[in-house]
């Protein structure tokens, strides 16, 4: 009969023919697969045992140009969320409190948060938030009754768009002649002729 590190290894096996990994993640993953055999080899569930703790530290995982699970230990990602949802089931705050990653770290490379920001300075979206916020925050003193002239004053102008650069006049087209509409024969008893 095989022992439980040989099952676990035989499913690891398996899944890592068609999921590649890594030296360090297959031991993870040996280990992890290895302690769930033997609580249920126990009578214990899965779900009351200790996880194993991956080899890749916090450091690790949040490189310059990537991000890699912890969970599963997989890499190559520019931000975490929609890998958490779909793999693993997580939501981005139960994995920060899992691995004990701050609340605040973002949860994606930081060349990918850095571009993100300076699209976001180029585009002005900072200050369109700031004016969104004192029209919000004078809507809301309006509602609490302070003259409705401060709301209006505080509203941010539109910006001008660009002006788009002008077609060629096509003809028009000539109207149709319109049909004077059918006049309605008037309804009622026919008048019999008596001979």
């Amino acid at each position: 009969m095989a022992t439980l590190v040989e099952i676990a290894a035989q499913i690891v096996a398996s899944h890592a023919s068609s999921t590649p990994m890594t030296s360090d993640q297959l031991i993870f993953e040996i280990g992890k697969v290895h302690n769930a055999l033997k609580n249920l080899e126990a009578g214990q569930s899965i779900e009351g045992t200790e996880e194993v703790k991956p080899t890749v530290t916090v450091k690790d995982a949040f490189k310059k140009s990537e991000v890699v699970c912890m969970v599963c230990g997989k890499g190559g990602f520019k931000t975490l969320a929609r890998h958490l949802s779909t793999a693993h089931g997580m939501k981005p705050g139960e994995y920060k409190k899992q691995f004990g990653i701050p609340s605040k770290q973002a949860l994606s490379a930081k060349n990918y948060s850095e571009a993100r920001r300076k699209m976001a300075q180029d585009r002005g979206l900072a200050d369109n938030l700031a004016k969104a916020r004192e029209v919000r925050m004078a809507n809301i003193e309006a509602k609490k009754g302070a003259p409705a002239k401060a709301a209006k004053a505080a509203k941010p102008a539109k910006q001008a768009k660009p002006a788009k650069p002008v077609a060629e006049a096509k003809p028009a087209k000539q109207a149709k002649a319109v049909k004077p509409p059918k006049v309605a024969k008037p309804r009622g008893p026919k008048a019999k002729t008596v001979a």
